[in-house]
This record gives structure tokens, C-alpha cells and sequence, in this order.
């Protein structure tokens, strides 16, 4: 290696960043270094570079879904926030470790942190495990969790704004002359507790004349969100807008508007919440409340290394943008 380094005109720890794929060393110089180091066969021991660094170069990414056991990773949400993250942590010189976590247990995050299997964690929502996360944060620090910040927390979240998100949704809805808005989901996680508890507010400080909030129970998969739909339609009970707790929810809903015999937007507007791919393109296309899910990895990786190299970092929020399309115009 010290070789390479006089070669290179670098020193030895430059070497050795830029052949561990470090973007901390500039991209020109980490060819040239890659290059002298094929031209005299240098290769790279990973193991032993490994045990010597005390790293795995491992990351593990876990999704808890205690309250929806039935919500796949193949959700399009999960497609997008896990595609996004499998990118930025490879380009970090890391492989990723997927987890999906559905069994009732407050174990399993000490007993993962306990394997020594990755060098830092990523927790995609917080379930119903915001205690669970916040025992292990007081003793753990390379953890970052996808989530709704909640006053008090001592862990570390990247999340979108979901009450700014959720008034803008229902405040769109309200202008556009709509007042018995039903708000469709499961506001058991605090994410979309908070979109929830922002739609209710909203609609008490409403014009005269907006109807009381309603909620109908729905979970976050498409056909169990379209027999929710469905069956509040058949109980006959008068409305004129849907704002739903995810895409996956309102495309399911505009779905069984349809077989309902009833028009989006003519007699219902349908507002979402994520903007995943599919939103624009659906028939109508749909309204939502973006979230920016390529710049919440870049910023959850960003912190996650600072974590594990020691140090504190605060929780950050993003806002959120409402993206107006056919399903709920003004």
C-alpha cells in the first residue's frame, strides 16, 4: 500500500479510503489509486481490513410492521424508500441486510443490535415500536429511524412533515367547496396518527357548514383498503371528498368509487399521501402529498455515518408538497 501511495503522490490513509470505495476521496484520484493498484495486483484483503476497522461494511435496514403484518414489501412505497437506500448505501462501499419484523416482541432491535451483523441501523417506520426505539437509543447511537418526529424522542427520525402535508391536503379539499371529507386509513403508527389528528383539526376549523371528521378504518394494502372503501359507499351516508392516509389507500378508494357507479372528481375528489410513481399515471391521475423519499435516504445515510462514527445528530423534517392532479382539482 505504501507503494501505491508514493505512486500516487497521496498518503497511505488516502490509499486506503480509495480502496474501500470512500466517496471522501476525489473521484479522479480514486481511479488513478485503483488503477496503479491493478497494474501491480494489489487486492484489497476485505476480511482483514474488516476485523482490523472493527466494521462489517454491513448495514441493516429493518421494516417493523407489528400492527400491519399484512403490508408487503413490495408495497410501491417500500419499492421506492428500499431501491433509493440500496443505491446510496452501495455507492458507500456497503451491503445492506433486509429485515421485515411482523412478530409482537420488543427483542428483536436489541437482539439484532446484540448479532454484530452491521455496523449501523436503519428502522423504515416506526410501528408500534416508538418505545422499543427509544429504550435502545439511550445506549445504541448508530440508529436512524424513517419516521414522524415525536416530542420527547431520543432517537434520531428523518421523516416528511405529515401534519404540514395533511393541511395542505384537507385545506385544498375545503377550497375546492368539499366538506364532508372522510379521511380513509389506520392511524395506529404515529406517522399517519399525525396526518390523521392535522385532518381532524383542519376540518373543526373549517368554513360553515363542513361536516364533522370521519374516519374509516382501512389497512395499508390495496384490496383490504378497497373493501373498506367499499363498504362505507354501501352504507349510503353522504360524502363529497377522500383524503387517504397513502396512494396505495386513495387509488384503492378511486377503484371502488368505480364499481360504486360513482365519477372522481364529479362527485368525489381523492387526495393521497406519498406520491409514489404510479400516482400520476392512475385514471384520473392523483392528487397527493409528495414525499421527497431520494433526498430522506440521502439524508439518512448522511446521518447514519456521522452516528457511527460517534457523533450526535438531530432529527430532521422535510416538508411536504401538495401535487395537484385530476382526482382533486381546484
Amino acid at each position: 500500500m505504501a507503494d501505491i501511495a508514493r505512486l500516487a503522490g497521496v498518503h497511505v490513509s488516502t490509499v486506503s479510503r480509495a480502496l474501500a470505495g470512500s466517496p471522501l476521496v476525489e473521484a479522479g484520484k480514486r481511479e488513478q489509486i485503483m488503477r496503479i493498484a491493478r497494474e501491480r495486483g494489489y487486492v484489497v484483503n476485505s476480511v482483514a481490513r474488516n476485523l482490523r476497522l472493527k466494521r462489517t461494511q454491513t448495514l441493516s435496514v429493518v421494516v417493523p410492521l407489528q400492527h400491519e403484518r399484512g403490508q408487503p414489501l413490495t408495497d410501491p412505497f417500500f419499492v421506492a424508500m428500499l431501491g433509493y437506500l440500496a443505491e446510496a448505501i452501495t455507492q458507500r462501499g456497503y451491503g445492506m441486510a433486509l429485515q421485515k419484523v411482523v412478530l409482537p416482541t420488543h427483542e428483536w432491535l436489541t437482539t439484532l443490535i446484540a448479532s454484530g451483523r452491521a455496523d449501523g441501523i436503519i428502522v423504515i417506520g416506526q410501528s408500534t415500536e416508538h418505545e422499543t426505539l427509544q429504550s435502545v437509543a439511550q445506549t445504541y447511537l448508530p440508529l436512524v429511524v424513517w419516521g414522524g418526529h415525536i416530542p420527547g424522542q431520543r432517537y434520531c427520525t428523518v421523516g416528511t412533515d405529515n401534519p404540514g402535508g395533511a393541511r395542505a391536503a384537507v385545506q385544498h379539499l375545503l377550497k375546492s367547496a368539499r366538506r364532508r371529507i372522510m379521511f380513509l386509513g389506520d392511524p395506529t403508527g404515529p406517522e399517519l396518527r399525525q396526518r390523521y389528528d392535522t385532518y381532524r383539526r383542519t376540518l373543526e376549523e373549517g368554513p360553515r357548514g363542513t361536516g364533522k371528521p370521519r374516519l374509516i378504518p382501512a389497512h395499508l394494502t390495496a384490496d383490504a383498503a378497497y373493501e373498506a372503501m367499499l363498504g362505507f359507499i354501501r352504507k349510503g351516508e353522504r360524502f363529497d371528498a377522500v383524503f387517504a392516509a397513502s396512494d396505495v389507500i386513495a387509488i384503492s378508494a378511486m377503484r371502488a368509487l368505480a364499481t360504486a357507479g360513482l365519477s372522481v372528481p364529479k362527485d368525489v375528489a381523492v387526495v393521497g399521501f406519498d406520491d409514489i410513481a404510479i400516482a400520476a399515471h392512475t385514471t384520473p391521475s392523483l392528487t397527493t402529498v409528495r414525499q421527497d423519499l431520494e433526498r430522506g435516504v440521502r439524508t439518512m445515510i448522511d446521518l447514519l455515518f456521522k452516528r457511527m462514527d460517534g457523533e450526535e445528530t438531530p432529527s430532521v423534517t422535510m416538508p411536504a408538497e401538495l401535487i395537484v392532479r385530476e382526482s382533486a382539482p381546484l
